[in-house]
């Protein structure tokens, strides 16, 4: 699966990731609050899927999921046919309800055939009585040919006992849905009206609601579909299985299409500081060509944009480097290291069609530039093109064996492949050529955690405490691997040591990932929730694109049952989204809450029943 961020940025995604794990571990309880069990979890899932094979489990403590799906505890001794697929090859089974009056044997009706033969209007002037009986019969009858999937006679049948009855059922107009989905081609619409007509009789009929929503699903009116399912799902205490993969089927749909279509509309845009940070922190520091003695006005923009990357001014670095290629650049060198930019910032914006090119103008321009190499195998990995990507560490190694850069990023592709033992072996090599360069210490623990060699892990973290006290990133990932281990008093002391380097490192924008994971620390360790937010919006009135802090306070605001703010949080987090498969798990969870805030309106009665539902998951 091609990487979803940067194969290179250690820390962003694996933070939220740690947050979609957390969840999904309370899965349970979430979903209550969230609306529907398994699309809460269905979302982490995607999210972990992806992330994890893209680059995002490359910081300490990255856990593994642990989030397993329950086994079904329904089949209560009936067979639910009716499986999401229209025209299944037995058709759903019908549900049979008690009229409210006594329903007649079909020997009592031995008139029945005579009843067929009767009109309408004949058969509405008899009794109410006796048509509450008769409509019963036709009900029967329908169900008889249902059974031999003579579903349009079976329709009709249907259709009379709701013509002649006094006060239909509920039951009547279900039925004939369900004839409905199996004529062929369905009759979608015929089946939302007869849903319609049986919830407004018993608005928590699930059956009905299935019928509607998998009907509603045929008509690509998925957010209607996903309210029904949903609320399926609940009403039914979470014991259908067949629902809740329905809605797990729906919210992917959903959120994948609406994800393309923001793609498409959206104009390229930087992430987050503290991302774009993250990313050139991957890279050792270089020395940039100079200006030449006869500067052309290309080369000295070209000198703005380089002093403004230099001072992570990056809004006015783009700039530069852009404007210094259309003005035109007087060296070879000057051109390479330019398109080495803009291609790096493209691929940062996710234009990675537009990276590829640019890296590839500065390899042409300057064959030897290892960095663009590198840069290169990054997007291969992005276009999920491993073969590729080792293609260009290949040709880097031959150009520059002793560049550390390339073992140190050919590892990270490694790492993100799970190879982990080959990855620590790059990590290694990239040691030899420079011991000082701290990702490497850090990406050798952690390989050798994921590695379940816990004992060397951890030695390694504290050999990089002692050798780089004043980084935080020591502090802050070594804090992650205590977290992973539940050791949280540990945890949050690394973290706020973390906080105070990078504060004395960079007052004025610190990295704000450690005040995130002190925020979830606290969280996990006394389920603090005012201090957990606290930590997040201190990042973000620091960093105020800081996806992790985002996601972190959308899902605390779901665990508290605040869904008009958790909607409009994980609106934010759309929008910061860089990929589609980050913007299509922002936009899982932002359509699983509205789709139980839709429920909340809908059955309002049902509050103080989710909400004990929820604490005694919790509690277990």
């Amino acid at each position: 699966m091609a990487p979803t961020t940067p194969s290179d940025v250690d820390v962003p995604p694996t933070l939220i990731e740690r947050v979609q794990d957390f969840v999904g571990e309370h899965k349970q309880a979430v979903l209550i609050t969230a609306a529907a069990i398994t699309a809460l979890a269905a979302g982490g899932a995607i999210y972990y899927a992806s992330s994890s094979s893209s680059g995002s489990g490359t910081a300490p403590g990255s856990p593994t999921s642990k989030s397993k799906k329950k086994k079904s505890k329904g089949g209560k001794g009936k067979k639910e046919k009716e499986k999401g697929a229209f025209g299944s090859d037995d058709g759903p089974i019908l549900e049979e309800r008690k009229l409210k009056e006594k329903k007649p044997d079909v020997e009592e009706a031995k008139d029945g055939e005579d009843y067929e033969r009767m009109s309408n209007d004949q058969l509405l002037a008899l009794p109410t009585e006796e048509r509450t009986k008769i409509a019963a019969v036709f009900k029967a009858k329908g169900n008889t040919a249902y059974q031999a999937r003579a579903f349009p006679h079976a329709a009709e049948l249907y259709t009379r006992a709701i013509q002649i009855s006094p006060k239909p059922e509920p039951v009547f107009y279900s039925n004939r849905a369900a004839c409905y989905v199996n004529m062929s081609p369905p009759k979608h619409d015929l089946v939302v009206q007869d849903c319609d007509a049986a919830l407004k009789l018993d608005h928590k009929y699930v059956k009905a609601l299935n019928r509607r929503a998998m009907a509603l699903e045929g008509l690509g009116r998925l957010e209607e579909a996903l309210r029904d399912f949903t609320a399926a799902t609940i009403l039914d205490k979470f014991q259908n299985q067949s629902t809740a993969n329905a809605v797990e089927r729906v919210l992917k749909t959903l959120a994948t299409e609406e994800a393309k279509k923001v793609l498409d509309g959206r104009e390229p845009r930087l992430p987050s500081y503290t991302f774009i940070s993250a990313y050139f922190a991957a890279f050792r520091p270089r020395t940039y060509p100079s200006l030449p003695e006869n500067p052309s006005q290309g080369d000295e923009t070209l000198q703005l944009g380089l002093k403004a990357l230099e001072a992570a001014d990056y809004p006015h670095a783009v700039s530069f480097i852009n404007e210094a290629i259309e003005q035109g650049i007087s060296n070879n060198e000057g051109k390479a290291e330019a398109y080495n930019l803009r291609g790096t910032f493209k691929f940062l914006m996710g234009e990675i069609p537009g990276a590829k090119e640019d890296l590839e103008k500065s390899l042409e321009l300057l064959p030897s530039f290892t960095q663009s190499l590198v840069k290169l195998a990054s997007v291969h990995m992005e276009q999920g093109d491993p073969q590729s990507a080792f293609t260009s560490f290949a040709n880097a190694e031959e150009l520059n064996a002793n560049d550390p850069d390339i073992w140190y990023h050919r590892g990270q592709v490694l790492f993100i492949m799970s190879d982990f033992e080959k990855a620590s072996e790059e990590y290694k090599k990239s040691l030899e050529l420079d011991p000082n360069f701290v990702f490497s210490h850090i990406q050798l623990a952690v390989a050798k955690y994921k590695m379940g060699d816990v004992g060397a892990s951890m030695a390694g973290f504290r050999r990089a405490l002692r050798e780089f006290p004043n980084r935080s990133e020591p502090s802050n990932y070594y804090g992650e691997l205590l977290l992973d281990q539940g050791r949280f008093e540990e945890a949050v002391e690394k973290f706020e040591r973390a906080i105070e380097l990078e504060k004395a490192k960079s007052p004025a924008s610190p990295n704000v990932l450690p005040l995130v994971n002190k925020g979830l620390a606290l969280y996990q360790w006394k389920q603090d929730i005012a201090a957990a937010e606290r930590c997040c919006n201190e990042a973000l009135r620091i960093d105020d694109e800081c996806e992790a802090a985002v996601a972190t306070l959308a899902q605390l605001s779901l665990q508290q049952g605040k869904n008009e703010e958790a909607l409009k949080l994980f609106e934010r987090q759309s929008e910061l989204a860089r990929s589609e498969v980050e913007l299509v798990n922002a936009l899982t969870y932002l359509q699983a809450t509205k789709a139980q805030v839709q429920f909340m309106n809908n059955y309002p009665d049902m509050a103080a029943q989710l909400s004990q539902m929820a604490g005694s998951m919790m509690m277990g």
